[in-house]
């Protein structure tokens, strides 16, 4: 059990762990190389370390030193590990895992904690049965434990029926060793730290776009080994840039993220919701600044936020804003780490705020500017986001409680030091 107690002031200069969605790449391609990678600026948090052990298993060598990691890819390319793949509570793990395994001759098992077994894996698995691997797993949505069979992969063209950059990545993954090229279509734009890691090892991808969405077109090889450098998670970023615009008396930066567009629409959603939160381009990084705001209610679409991970902390936004924010096709929400749809619904509550949900659309009527959030209590659910959200509403309000917030580690293992950073 944390207590999170109200922040008098927020001032200050943090630096947030490196990006996860890329760490994850990183380590997997490092491993997949043949020769040796140094990878600096990792995710510190449980689900990174989940991906090394596990290319660790599958036969690379990995070596921490100092504030790097060296993965080194073994010649003759991964192989199966008798024993189990352990993805803890990572679903970006399991997902890529099984794209990265599919093309690995042997039987494969991969296993997950109790949230992670919740969570479906048919949509990852639906495309690589196509490609020619088989994977089985519990129940008809093919929930952990996993069997991955893996083998002998084809190319194929794959249009992604819902928007997930896990699945596009699982795809390009087993399009590695696949026998001619691998091409996804995805209708919505979702983030490119797949292809951008790529095409930086040295592998040939062509992206194009296609409507409102992206076609992405690889051809099979091997990636080169190099030095990797992981830039900050702006998704972490997105905690701090609603505190410092719902805090009464906030000034705040975040310094060296990553600002692809489709990882920073959390920006614009505050923006037009009145915050001042800006980013600040410096060449090879950018940084954020948050300052105390004056927040009106606006209407947030899933497409803006592809991957949906910072819909918990708009939330809390919504709930200090003047009016009612309704937010949209928010379905993807129900199969994260816990259900953050109801999830969001019931933070929104305990603040005070008015709070209802119409099909796969929930609306949220703020508080606006007069009143504080109330004290309140939350089970985390081995969610780290909604631990993460539930911790600024506090810092913001009149403090909160919150049972199993050590679960905050699966991603950022030194958030409430940061959190007392800015007091």
């Amino acid at each position: 059990m944390t207590d999170v107690a109200p922040l008098a002031r927020v001032r200050g200069s943090i630096r947030v762990p490196g990006d996860k969605s890329y760490s994850h790449r990183a380590v997997l391609l490092a491993a997949l190389a043949e020769g040796r990678s140094s990878l600096r600026g990792l995710s510190a948090g449980a689900d990174v370390a989940a991906t090394l052990d596990a290319v660790a298993r599958l036969g690379a060598r990995v070596e921490p030193e100092g504030d790097r990691w060296w993965v080194s890819g073994p010649a003759g390319g991964l192989r199966a590990s008798a024993a189990a793949l352990e993805c803890a509570n990572s679903g970006t793990t399991m997902r890529l895992l099984c794209g990265v395994v599919a093309g690995v001759p042997g039987t494969h098992r991969l296993v997950g904690d109790a949230s992670l077994s919740r969570r479906p894996m048919d949509r990852v698995a639906a495309p690589l049965e196509r490609m020619g691997a088989r994977v089985r797993g519990e129940g008809p949505s093919l929930h952990a434990p996993l069997v991955v069979e893996g083998g002998a992969l084809s190319g194929v063209e794959y249009h992604v029926p819902v928007p997930s950059a896990q699945v596009k990545s699982a795809v390009l993954f087993a399009g590695l060793r696949a026998s001619g090229s691998t091409t996804v279509v995805e209708s919505v734009r979702t983030r490119t730290t797949t292809e951008d890691a790529m095409r930086e090892a040295g592998l040939d991808v062509a992206v194009a776009p296609e409507g409102p969405g992206r076609r992405v077109t690889l051809n099979p090889g091997r990636p080169n080994p190099r030095a990797w450098a992981v830039p900050g998670d702006p998704s972490q970023a997105a905690f701090f840039a609603v505190l410092g615009a719902i805090h009464e008396d906030a000034s705040l930066e975040v310094v060296s993220l990553d600002a692809a567009p489709e990882r920073v629409g959390f920006v614009e959603v505050l923006a037009r919701m009145g915050a001042r939160v800006a980013l600040h381009d410096h060449g090879t990084y950018h940084s954020l600044s948050a300052l105390s705001s004056t927040l009106v209610a606006t209407e947030v679409h899933s497409h803006e936020i592809p991957s949906v991970d910072e819909v918990p902390i708009l939330t809390v936004a919504a709930c200090a804003a003047e009016g009612i924010t309704a937010f949209r096709s928010m379905a993807e929400l129900r199969v994260k780490e816990s259900d953050r749809f109801a999830g969001s619904l019931a933070l929104a509550r305990q603040l005070g705020a008015a709070a209802w949900a119409e099909g796969d659309d929930f609306f949220v009527e703020g508080l606006g500017a007069a009143r504080r959030f109330a004290p309140f209590t939350l089970e985390a659910a081995l969610d780290h986001r909604m631990v993460m959200a539930a911790s600024v509403a506090g810092a913001a309000g009149r403090g909160c409680v919150i049972e199993g917030a050590d679960t905050v580690a699966s991603s950022y293992p030194h958030f409430f030091r940061d959190l007392a950073l800015l007091a």
